[in-house]
């Protein structure tokens, strides 16, 4: 999944108005709310809008006909292929109409070429695991996940053996399962916490 690497601002005058877009990488609906509420102009003709986090996005026209300005920036996020990306666009009216078909194309564009120039990065998802194994698979067990790559995140011990917390990609859920069921000879135990996406 790409995401933007930092916040980035685009400007272009179209017919008179002037046209800002600000766009960021945000993690959740809260954070877009927010991040539209601190950057829109009170001073402006209209503070346009859209945001896509996971499988939530929102639009909105700020006044201006329907469908002329959050849907156009929402698909200019969504025909870029990002997602956790909130784009703000602001317009100050400089006198002349320029009437619906204008309008979403200057929205839309405004937004598209923000995003063509703002850095993207790639986001992997990953996932927060629990293991449990006996004690006599454990220093192996770290070894290989270690390898592996996984990240051990802390470790506790009681009666029955030790519990690992982890996080690795989701993509490697599977293998360190298969990983955990050929070290414990079927024994341990795997279960998922959490997941999330980070860089």
């Amino acid at each position: 999944m790409l995401t933007l690497a930092a916040p980035h601002r685009f400007a272009q005058e179209i017919r008179k108005s002037r046209f800002l877009a600000i766009a960021t990488p945000i993690a959740d609906e809260a954070e877009a709310r927010a991040f539209i509420a601190a950057a829109a102009d009170p001073a402006a003709s209209h503070n346009c809008w859209a945001f896509k986090v996971g499988p939530v996005s929102r639009a909105s026209d700020d006044g201006e006909p329907s469908g002329t300005a959050g849907r156009p920036i929402l698909q200019a996020i969504e025909g870029q292929g990002l997602e956790d990306v909130a784009v703000l666009v602001v317009r100050w009216f400089g006198g002349i109409l320029l009437g619906s078909g204008g309008l979403m194309r200057a929205y839309g564009g405004t937004a598209a070429a923000c995003l063509r120039e703002a850095e993207t990065i790639e986001r992997v998802a990953r996932i927060e695991m629990d293991i449990t194994c006996p004690f006599a698979d454990l220093a192996r067990l770290k070894a290989r996940l270690t390898q592996a790559g996984v990240l051990i995140l802390s470790e506790q011990f009681d009666a029955q053996g030790a519990r690992l917390a982890i996080a690795l990609p989701e993509a490697d859920a599977e293998r360190v399962g298969r990983l955990l069921g050929d070290i414990t000879r079927g024994r341990g135990s795997l279960r998922v916490i959490e997941k999330s996406a980070v860089s």
